[in-house]
């Protein structure tokens, strides 16, 4: 990849495997034939000491946009993982995207992280990605937006976050199609090489399955014996769950992409290398 690249959350569960995957292609000593670099990471914490990765650093804050303008100089694209997992994404996003809109000779490619079911699924973290999205899609940049389905990690601290109690719950009658963040972070580098592409297919996970099929998943992985309660979600967003709003689906923009590792793959540390999400293929269980 002969290009600069800036990744935001690049110290995040998404943003770590971006990186790995970006140096992975990186040419010699991670620096391009002009000397700029060919990776980057934006942090809002400084650069640790025993970090002798071959990346750059940028310190900044998407909340307050100190540094942003300084850490985009220079990029080619601007792979978009940071998250504040709340309302805070929304003006993260648009001191990001007019940061790129302000670079010279041309905005570098914004390349940024989604979520299927945003548009149906009334949570309020979904509604700040869907106006996230809306700012991206209505500014000025050269831009791509990949919607995933959770990642295994979600799915597995869900549980973990219950390991003490003497059952652990699950919402009842949802499912969920967890995908490896490697295989998100494989896509989002593959979309960052290309033109700007707008909205591109949906990456769901290999497997459509139950909330409390997945928790006894992660039980039986970690040794633990407990009861799995089937707990109901009320209201619209527990319906658009129930419904699958939250699946990747056959014939969905043309068709979808689906990753291969399970997450039984995921809990025994099973990431094969080498192994891309298959492009054009679709599915639901």
């Amino acid at each position: 990849m002969e290009q600069s690249v800036l990744v935001t959350g690049g110290t995040g569960t998404l943003g770590r495997a971006v990186v790995q995957r970006l140096l992975d292609a990186a040419p010699a000593g991670a620096r391009l034939t002009d000397g700029r670099p060919a990776v980057r990471v934006l942090s809002r914490r400084s650069r640790s000491a025993a970090d002798d990765r071959p990346y750059d650093w940028a310190t900044g804050d998407l909340r307050s946009g100190e540094g942003i303008d300084a850490a985009v100089t220079g990029a080619d694209v601007v792979i978009h993982c940071a998250t504040t997992l709340g309302r805070g994404d929304v003006e993260a996003t648009r001191r990001l995207t007019d940061a790129v809109a302000r670079q010279p000779d041309g905005s570098p490619h914004l390349v940024h992280i989604s979520i299927v079911g945003i548009d149906r699924i009334p949570l309020g973290y979904y509604r700040a990605k869907l106006e996230a999205e809306r700012i991206i899609e209505s500014s000025q940049v050269p831009w791509t937006i990949l919607r995933a389905t959770q990642f295994h990690d979600l799915i597995a601290r869900i549980a973990s976050a219950q390991r003490r109690l003497p059952a652990l719950a699950a919402l009842a009658g949802v499912r969920f199609q967890p995908v490896d963040v490697t295989e998100v972070a494989a896509r989002l580098v593959e979309l960052a090489d290309g033109f700007p592409a707008g909205r591109v297919p949906d990456l769901g996970g290999p497997e459509a399955r139950a909330h409390t099929d997945l928790t006894r998943a992660w039980l039986r992985a970690t040794g633990r014996r407990r009861a799995v309660l089937p707990l109901p979600l009320p209201g619209r967003a527990g319906r658009e769950l129930r419904a699958g709003a939250n699946l990747v689906v056959a014939g969905e923009d043309g068709g979808n992409t689906l990753g291969r590792i399970t997450f039984e793959d995921f809990l025994a540390g099973r990431r094969p290398t080498g192994r891309n999400p298959e492009r054009g293929q679709t599915g639901g269980e």
